[in-house]
């Protein structure tokens, strides 16, 4: 009886899943008009929409890291086909919708549950990619802005007005974390909750990993923008960085979005900003857009194959 409750369960939840792809796909048309995005895609090489894609698959490929690094932190093991399935579902919804804790942890929580791993093992597995995600940030971030600092706009309201003291502030708590890894072996408490630091090992993995996958990220926009832009890659490599840390630490208003408004307000003196929306339309499309329809029909073809399974079983 309860593992008849149990798949029932499992299968509301995949219609849920469905139905939470099929808003996001029907908002992302919405926000930004799919002939907006063709025309924005049809005004660009193709030698550079193939980089975009060549980025973007690079990077959801590196994102499969972040999960085996999970398992191999709480000592588990699970098949790297499975893992993959399960990070590339998750992040492909967590990426566009947002909302990480709510789509992709309970994309996560499907499919691990369903191949035996506890709940505490995926609650820490999720805890453990989210924490990994900022890592590569800091770190990249960190050194592009000591090597490469650079003016920050007034208009972001950030108590710094150049980027080299976050720089400092970044690699500094890189550099405690990973002195934190290598010499406390005992379990941290934090609020009545247990916290392990991985090892050095696994600490520096996570780190080339999210670096990685922050690097990629921004290729993709940067390979979107005019061939004969008058910024280098590095250069917009940390415009693109402060823009992510914007996002989350200022509240600037505008109809784009703080990720948009950063980058216009650091490239308009350098590419036009018709240019630069087109990119980002495109980049929209090419990063978020086409990896979440990818991810829904194979959510889809999922459902359907455990519905069958379910069916034959009954």
């Amino acid at each position: 009886m309860h593992k008849k409750l149990q798949l029932n369960g499992n299968f509301l939840f995949g219609l849920l899943l469905l139905a939470i792809s099929v808003w996001a796909i029907a908002n992302e048309l919405r926000e930004y008009n799919y002939h907006d995005i063709l025309r924005a895609i049809a005004s660009i090489p193709l030698q550079s929409l193939s980089w975009a894609v060549g980025f973007t698959a690079m990077g959801y490929f590196v994102m499969v890291g972040y999960d085996i690094l999970g398992f191999a932190y709480i000592h588990r093991f699970l098949h790297w086909q499975k893992i993959a399935l399960t990070n590339f579902i998750s992040s492909s919804f967590s990426n566009t919708i947002g909302f990480a804790l709510l789509t992709g942890s309970a994309i996560r929580y499907r499919f691990y549950s369903r191949w035996q791993v506890s709940k505490i093992a995926i609650a820490q597995i999720i805890a453990f990619v989210n924490f990994t995600f900022w890592l590569g940030m800091f770190t990249v971030a960190g050194l592009l802005f000591l090597i490469h600092p650079f003016v920050i706009p007034l208009q972001l309201h950030l108590p710094f007005t150049t980027v080299r003291p976050l720089g400092w502030i970044f690699l500094s708590l890189m550099g405690i974390y990973l002195i934190g890894s290598l010499v406390i072996h005992r379990p941290l408490i934090i609020r009545n909750h247990e916290f392990r630091l991985p090892s050095f090992q696994i600490s520096l993995m996570q780190i080339i990993i999210s670096s990685l996958d922050w690097i990629f990220a921004a290729s993709v926009l940067y390979s979107l923008l005019p061939i004969n832009t008058a910024c280098n890659y590095l250069d917009f490599l940390g415009i693109y960085l402060l823009a992510m840390f914007a996002g989350v630490v200022s509240n600037v208003p505008g109809g784009l979005g703080v990720f948009e408004t950063v980058i216009l307000l650091m490239l308009s003196n350098k590419i036009s900003a018709a240019a630069v929306l087109a990119a980002m339309l495109a980049y929209r499309g090419v990063y978020y857009f086409l990896p979440l329809l990818l991810a829904t029909a194979l959510l889809i073809f999922d459902e359907v194959k455990s519905s069958t399974q379910y069916i034959i079983k009954k």
